[in-house]
């Protein structure tokens, strides 16, 4: 039995289509307007180039690769959470290092990145993965080595890293189209999209709470964000992918049948 559309002006269709199997966890999708897309088989720590209809081609080895997005000159940018690490790839396949160090110590593990009009980057590097004895980047004063030290960090054009602000878990990201809200999903605790409102410079000036996304108890957490050209929000979330209105209101979910495969 098809899916119920409760967003008729969203979605042309529920059905969804397989276009590759067999890999062990897959993330990061980035689609490339000549009509491919990267992934990552994360655990595999591998990234594939793929145009539909087509056999994944293997592009490398990554470093526990996962979240990737598209400079301004079209390179591709990619977090490499097991080489703690933001790395960038060029046109002629070159792999460089954009971000590794912070206030002298290395990143837990970036896991999802985003790249502004301006040029600069932000990326999350949540560190509830890392064992405590193995976070490297100081944390707030007076707390010796027992910190949450999640956070969401940007790299400026000149390469010069900051830290923007302190969350939880952060995971996904993704910009309003005027830039000038950071959308971060907190993924483990509490489940919700936190709203940092950000200034032309890429400081943080305020935050709040965008959405809740703790109801019901279909499996699910926020991660994975997109905003599409009318500022309507995309987070995966119980039960499927969540869409908001600019505002934070919740106006359907993008359900999958659970018995397909």
């Amino acid at each position: 039995m098809p899916t119920v559309n409760d967003l008729p002006d969203i979605l042309e269709t529920t059905e969804a289509e397989r276009l590759a199997t067999g890999f062990v966890f897959t993330e990061g999708p980035l689609w490339h307007p000549d009509g491919f897309y990267y992934f990552v088989d994360f655990r595999a720590s591998k990234l594939y180039r793929m145009t539909p209809g087509q056999t994944p081609e293997l592009v490398r080895e990554t470093a526990g690769g996962n979240g990737t997005t598209f400079d301004l000159e079209g390179r591709l940018i990619h977090c490499e959470g097991t080489g703690r690490r933001v790395t960038r790839m060029g046109h002629d396949g070159r792999v460089e290092t954009l971000a590794e160090r912070f206030e002298g110590g290395r990143f837990s593990r970036p896991n999802d990145v985003v790249c502004r009009s301006d040029g600069s980057i932000f990326f999350t590097d949540p560190d509830k993965r890392v064992p405590y004895t193995e976070r490297e980047i100081p944390g707030p004063a007076g707390v010796d080595n027992l910190w949450d030290g999640g956070s969401v960090y940007r790299v400026a054009p000149d390469g010069a890293v900051s830290r923007v602000a302190y969350c939880e878990y952060p995971n996904g990201l993704a910009f309003s189209p005027d830039e000038r809200t950071l959308y971060v999903a907190n993924t483990r605790s509490s489940k919700y999209i936190h709203a940092l409102e950000i200034d032309a410079g890429g400081d943080m000036v305020r935050r709040r709470i965008f959405a809740d996304m703790n109801a019901g108890d279909k499996p699910g957490i926020p991660d994975g964000m997109k905003v599409d050209s009318l500022g309507r929000v995309f987070c995966t979330g119980p039960g499927g992918v969540w869409v908001f209105t600019p505002d934070g209101k919740h106006i359907g979910t993008i359900r999958f049948s659970p018995n397909k495969r």
